[in-house]
């Protein structure tokens, strides 16, 4: 994965140990933006772009995913990443009609879910690898998988602040 050009996001293997904290963080955004009038959260601004509150429910989503997929290559030498769905989810979790308070509870577990397990890995775990799906199959690190949720993170909750921010900056 390269870096990302729609939100200026750099790919800097380096800030692995740090994501753990940057993800807790984030989630602290996503729940202020979470309070946000409820019509707005839930106002898609074209079918085919999803809400604020669904970009925040597939964020909480992608950090439990993550987690465990952080901890299935701490067990097992290369496991498979299976896709997460994550265009189902949206439908058959019923993101947009989920309560925004209760999600952005739950982020914050998520996230605090996620960190936890990278703080404990070693420095020999965070070199250990599962094959990722997205956006091709290839053998990826626990250091590159904590990156790309970083991107995760930050890509959405851009994302959202974009929604929820007036064009005239009001």
């Amino acid at each position: 994965m390269t870096d990302c050009a729609a939100c200026g996001f750099a790919y800097d293997l380096a800030q692995a140990p740090d994501v753990s904290g940057l993800a807790r963080r984030h989630a602290d955004d996503y729940a202020r933006l979470l309070r946000a009038e409820p019509s707005a959260l839930r106002q898609r601004p074209a079918a085919d772009v999803w809400s604020p509150l669904e970009y925040a429910c597939h964020v909480r989503d992608v950090l439990l995913v993550q987690r465990e997929r952080v901890l299935a290559a701490r067990r097992r030498d290369t496991p498979v990443a299976e896709p997460m769905g994550r265009d189902e989810r949206v439908e058959h979790d019923g993101y947009a009609d989920q309560a925004p308070a209760d999600v952005a509870r739950q982020l914050r577990d998520a996230a605090g879910l996620f960190g936890g397990a990278l703080d404990r890995l070693s420095a020999a775990d965070w070199e250990r690898t599962l094959i990722y799906s997205y956006p091709e199959p290839e053998e990826r690190s626990l250091r590159w998988l904590a990156v790309h949720t970083l991107h995760e993170l930050r890509h959405h909750l851009l994302d959202m602040r974009r929604q929820l921010v007036a064009p005239d900056g009001a």
